[in-house]
């Protein structure tokens, strides 16, 4: 068996990445096993006299690859160790399962190990020696009947992932254990791909990466060390396409992070801060060029869901506004005003709830805050928006960030669809 593929080591830390099909450590099996392997290399390198000392702080279940961190000093395990029983250490996984999951969800069961077996089961709360475990995850990419989860895992129960999973009709592709039909000799579609520790002397977040190597969802994939700023959608040598998370600057934190995955890289359009959804990049110049003359001859077909109090008309609204520089404003005003701003878009509500609608926003022009203008300017600003909308409303539903989401776009003859949704039934009202 060859050396461990070293991601980072130091005096404290060996950080490697985990092959899949090989144990953590020794088993009846009698194969080789991946603390036995980063010991040799220890041994070998610092010419260690006897065994290496090396503390095995975290597991993965034999057929999962991923990153994993070992200990070289006692100490350092003491720590590491405490920073994975209270949940400090960060861990985060990619999965294929399965079926068409929803958008995001959070799982909490309780799991029972049954040891003579060596299988996980979820049973009821009170089952003795049951163990509460949770994880949330996201949708990133959904194609040919199956679904590319990004996984956050809270706790750290025997075969969580995949049993909890499981359990929801959303098995892992090429799980013998929990998948009641799996195609024999297929790899299992888990891989730990993200793990951030304190450093145990230093006191510093370190995060390190291991992507598997999957022919499926391969763009999505590649994007993945960029999770804190966007997901993935689509990737070739022209273009790239980011789902970007709220909050985040298209031309500061977005570019920065993916320019350190690809470069070039050339922004196109804009997308406001608190506004997630679909952003496209140029890795050319000449993709750049015919990117940019697509969204200025208006050549692009750009589709926003929205969260709005009450229930607009259907239909076209044309408005015309002029740009405030100094308060980075847009001012409504009239059609023969100078420098007046033409606004066009079309609005069809999805569904109803309560005061509350989900709407379809189709943009004819490309203007700046136009769907926040011009909603508002209908009666029916954006949840969320404190620029342009309801404050008051934006109070009772505890929103900060508007609820608007660039869902679908189409340009040079490609459709790019975001998998977030935007769901009435997470808004729920503050009374008092």
């Amino acid at each position: 068996m060859s050396a461990p593929h070293i991601l980072y080591e130091d005096n404290h830390l060996l950080v490697v990445e985990k092959p899949e099909n090989l144990p953590v450590q020794a088993d009846a099996s009698g194969d080789a096993d991946l603390l036995s392997l980063c010991k040799a290399y220890i041994k070998e390198k610092y010419q260690k006299p006897g065994e290496a000392y090396l503390g095995l702080v975290h597991r993965l279940d034999r057929p999962v690859g991923g990153v994993m961190v070992f200990a070289r000093t006692s100490k350092a395990a003491a720590r590491l160790t405490a920073q994975f029983k209270d949940r400090r250490a960060k861990k985060r996984y990619v999965a294929i399962v399965d079926g068409n999951a929803p958008a995001e969800g959070e799982c909490v069961d309780w799991l029972l190990k049954d040891e003579s077996t060596n299988t996980t089961h979820v049973v009821k709360e009170g089952t003795d020696g049951a163990k509460k475990a949770i994880l949330r995850y996201r949708t990133l990419a959904r194609e040919n009947g199956t679904s590319l989860l990004d996984i956050e895992l809270l706790t750290g129960r025997p075969h969580q992932i995949r049993v909890q999973l499981s359990s929801r009709d959303l098995p892992i592709v090429g799980d013998m254990r929990y998948h009641p039909n799996a195609k024999p000799g297929t790899q299992i579609r888990l891989h730990s791909y993200v793990l951030t520790v304190q450093h145990p002397t230093q006191n510093e977040p370190m995060t390190f990466y291991s992507l598997p190597s999957w022919r499926e969802y391969p763009a999505v994939i590649a994007l993945l060390p960029a999770h804190e700023v966007c997901s993935g959608v689509y990737l070739d040598g022209d273009l790239l396409v980011a789902d970007k998370n709220a909050g985040v600057e298209v031309e500061g934190e977005l570019l920065g992070e993916l320019s350190a995955l690809f470069d070039p890289l050339y922004p196109v359009h804009r997308l406001d801060a608190n506004t997630e959804g679909l952003v496209v990049f140029a890795r050319t110049e000449d993709a750049r060029d015919r990117l940019l003359d697509a969204f200025y001859r208006h050549e692009t077909q750009k589709i926003y869901h929205a969260i709005v109090p009450g229930r607009p008309k259907d239909g076209t609204y044309t408005h015309f506004a002029k740009k405030d520089a100094d308060a980075a404003f847009m001012r409504l005003c009239r059609e023969d005003d100078p420098d007046a701003l033409r606004m066009e878009l079309a609005v069809r509500v999805l569904e109803t709830k309560r005061d509350l609608s989900l709407v379809e926003i189709r943009l004819f022009t490309g203007r700046t805050h136009q769907i926040r203008v011009q909603m508002s300017a209908i009666g029916h600003p954006v949840l969320g928006d404190d620029k342009y909308g309801d404050r008051e409303m934006n109070k009772r539903y505890r929103k900060r960030r508007q609820c608007l989401l660039h869902k679908r776009l189409t340009v040079l003859g490609h459709t790019f669809e975001s998998t977030r949704e935007l769901n009435l039934n997470d808004f729920t009202e503050v009374t008092r």
